[in-house]
C-alpha cells in the first residue's frame, strides 16, 4: 500500500550553462582588459570570455547601445571546439521581448556570425507609459474572461511587467500582463496579454500554460524498473541517479503560481511505499499514475543525456518534478517554469484518462528544454514550432524508451484518448489534417492558428524527414503521408532527425523564428552535422519543400 510523505523543496535560482549572468558593462570590462584574449579551449567559460569580445567588436551589427545589458541564457561548445553563446537582452534595465540572439564563434574565438530574434537598434523616446498598470491588467483580465467562461472564473489576478516589445514590428513600450484564475472546477488558467503601453491597443495575447497535455507498474508502460531513495523503513519515489527528481501527489488540489502570480498552491507530496514496488496497474491505487510520471521523467532524462549529451532539462544536472492527480477530472498535463515541474491531471474518463503517458511525458518535459534554450514565443509561428518541438522530441522520447507495452509511433497521446475523444490520438505526424484541425502544410494563414494545430507544418515535416512520404508500417502502426507538392521524399532516420532538430534549437532558432527561419535553422543544423551538399542536408530540403516551407 503506497503512502505519501510532504517532499519540501526550496526555491532555486538557475545560471546560464557557464554559470555565470553576464551584462554589456562586465562584456566590455572583460573585452578591453590587457589580460583578455581568445580562449581556444573548449569550455563554457572560455565561449562566455570570447563572445564578450565579439560583442565589443560587432555591437552595432548586432544593434547594441549603451542602454542595453545582456545576459547570457546558453552556451553550447561543439567537439571541435566551435562555440556558440545565447544572449537575453534589456533596454534601459527593462526586458526587451526579441532582444535575444544566439553569437557563433570558430574554436580559437573567432567572429562567425550571429542569429537574432530581430533586426535593427531599438531606440525609445521614453519608458514613461501612458497607459497605467492598474489598466493593463484590467485589459487582460478582460482578455482572459473571454476566452475562458466569462464570470465563471474565480480568484482571478493580474500581475503587469513593462517590456520592449521587439518581436511585433517596430520596438515599442509595452505591458506584458499575466492573468491568472481558477475555472469552475478550480483548475488554473492563465493568459499572457502583451498592450501597447501609450495607446493601450492589444499586441498580441497567448495562453501561458503550455499543453499538451525497485520496480512499478504502470497504467500505459507495464512494469518498469525505477530508481528510488530510502527513507527509514520505507522508500521515497526520488531518483538520486537523476538530479533528484521526484513524484508527488497533489491530492486533487490545484495551484497558481505562473509567472509570479501565487492565489494557491497545491501540494507537492512525494510518493513512498514500504517495499519498493510501487502501483497496481490501475488507477484504483493512486502510485500507479506516479509510476507512470516517474518513468516519463526517466526515459526522458536519458534520452536528453545519451542520446544528446544534455545534462536535464536546464542543462545543469538538476533535476525537475512530477504532480500527479492535480485538480477534479483534469483534461490536461503543463510544463511550468515557474516551479521547474511537469504536472499531470487523472482526464474525466470519458475524453482522456490520466495524462501521464510516455510521449506526453517526453512532450511536456521538452517544453522547459524549449524555454531555456531558443526560448520560442508561445505565440503565431513561433509557438506552432515551439508545440511541434515538443511532439517531435516527446516522440523521439517514446521511440528512445523502446518499451514492448508502448512501442514508440507518431501519434501523440494515443494512450490516453478515451472513446468519448473521438479520434485515436490528439495529434498525427504523418498526416496532421487527420484530427481535423490541424495543418499539413504551411499557408500564410498558419501562424493564426492555435499552436497546437500550427504546429502540424513542422510534425509532417519531422515525419517525412525521419520516415519518407508514401504507405508505411511501422512498430504496427500504418502511416500514408502526403506531400504538398507531389514529390517523394526518402527519409533519413528518426535518430539523425533528433539530432537536426535538436541542434537548430538550441543554436540557431531565437524567440521569433517562425517557419522559414525553422527551414533556415535545420538547414545550418544538417550543415553543421553532416555538411553542405549532403544526404542529409538535401533532405531537410526537399522535407521542407514537401510542407510548402521554401
Amino acid at each position: 500500500m503506497s503512502r505519501i510523505r510532504q517532499h519540501v523543496r526550496g526555491p532555486r535560482r538557475l545560471t546560464t550553462t557557464a554559470g555565470v549572468a553576464v551584462t554589456t558593462a562586465t562584456l566590455l570590462t572583460v573585452a578591453l582588459s590587457p589580460t583578455a584574449h581568445a580562449d581556444p579551449g573548449p569550455t563554457a567559460a572560455g565561449a562566455v570570455r570570447n563572445a564578450a569580445s565579439a560583442l565589443l567588436a560587432h555591437a552595432a551589427s548586432l544593434g547594441l547601445t549603451s542602454a542595453e545589458h545582456t545576459s547570457v541564457r546558453d552556451v553550447i561548445v561543439d567537439r571541435d571546439g566551435t562555440q556558440h553563446v545565447r544572449y537575453e537582452r534589456t533596454y534601459r534595465q527593462l526586458p526587451v521581448l526579441g532582444g535575444d540572439f544566439v553569437v557563433h564563434l570558430t574554436k580559437d574565438g573567432g567572429y562567425r556570425g550571429a542569429d537574432r530574434a530581430s533586426r535593427g537598434t531599438i531606440s525609445l523616446a521614453s519608458i514613461v507609459p501612458h497607459i497605467s498598470a492598474p489598466k493593463a491588467a484590467d485589459l487582460a483580465v478582460n482578455a482572459l474572461r473571454a476566452v475562458h467562461l466569462g464570470d465563471g472564473l474565480k480568484q482571478v489576478k493580474a500581475s503587469p511587467e513593462l517590456v520592449v516589445d521587439a518581436l511585433h514590428g517596430t520596438p515599442k513600450l509595452a505591458w506584458r500582463t499575466n492573468a491568472a484564475g481558477l475555472d469552475s472546477l478550480g483548475n488554473p488558467v492563465a493568459r499572457t496579454v502583451l498592450t501597447d503601453a501609450r495607446t493601450g491597443r492589444r499586441i498580441d495575447a497567448w495562453d501561458s500554460i503550455e499543453t499538451a497535455t525497485g520496480d512499478g507498474k504502470s497504467l500505459y508502460s507495464g512494469t518498469v524498473p525505477l530508481e528510488t531513495t530510502p527513507s527509514g523503513s520505507s522508500y521515497d519515489l526520488t531518483d538520486p541517479t537523476r538530479g533528484g527528481t521526484y513524484t508527488g501527489d497533489a491530492a486533487n488540489q490545484t495551484d497558481l503560481c505562473v509567472f509570479g502570480i501565487c492565489i494557491t498552491r497545491a501540494p507537492s507530496t512525494v510518493f513512498t511505499d514500504a517495499d519498493n514496488h510501487w502501483g497496481t496497474g490501475t488507477t484504483a491505487d493512486r502510485a500507479s499514475a506516479a509510476v507512470d510520471a516517474q518513468y516519463g521523467t526517466d526515459m526522458t532524462w536519458d534520452f536528453y543525456r545519451h542520446v544528446l549529451g544534455r545534462n536535464g532539462i536546464a542543462g545543469d544536472g538538476k533535476g525537475s518534478y512530477n504532480r500527479v492527480h492535480y485538480g477534479n477530472d483534469y483534461n490536461n498535463a503543463f510544463w511550468d517554469d515557474s516551479c521547474f515541474c511537469m504536472t499531470y491531471g487523472d482526464g474525466d474518463g470519458t475524453t482522456f484518462g490520466p495524462l501521464v503517458a510516455l510521449d506526453v511525458a517526453g512532450h511536456e518535459m521538452t517544453h522547459g528544454v524549449t524555454s531555456k534554450t531558443a526560448g520560442l514565443a508561445y505565440t503565431g509561428e513561433s509557438g506552432g514550432l515551439n508545440e511541434a518541438t515538443s511532439d517531435i522530441l516527446g516522440t523521439m522520447v517514446e521511440f528512445y524508451a523502446d518499451n514492448p507495452a508502448d512501442p514508440g509511433d507518431y501519434l501523440i497521446g494515443a494512450k490516453i484518448v478515451k472513446p468519448g475523444f473521438g479520434k485515436t490520438a490528439l495529434r498525427y505526424m504523418d498526416k496532421p489534417s487527420k484530427d481535423g484541425n490541424s495543418a499539413d502544410y504551411w499557408s500564410s494563414s498558419v501562424g493564426n492558428l492555435d499552436v497546437h494545430y500550427s504546429s502540424g507544418v513542422a510534425n509532417h515535416f519531422a515525419y517525412l524527414l525521419a520516415e519518407g512520404s508514401g504507405a508505411k508500417t511501422i512498430n504496427g502502426v500504418s502511416y500514408d503521408s502526403p506531400t504538398y507538392n507531389g514529390s517523394t521524399v526518402t527519409g533519413i532516420g528518426r535518430d539523425k532527425l533528433t539530432r537536426i532538430w535538436y541542434r537548430a534549437l538550441t543554436v540557431y532558432m531565437t524567440s521569433s523564428t517562425d517557419y522559414a527561419g525553422a527551414r533556415t535553422a535545420t538547414l545550418n543544423a544538417a550543415k553543421d552535422l553532416y555538411g553542405a551538399g549532403s544526404t542529409e542536408y538535401d533532405a531537410v530540403a526537399a522535407a521542407w519543400s514537401a510542407v510548402n516551407v521554401n
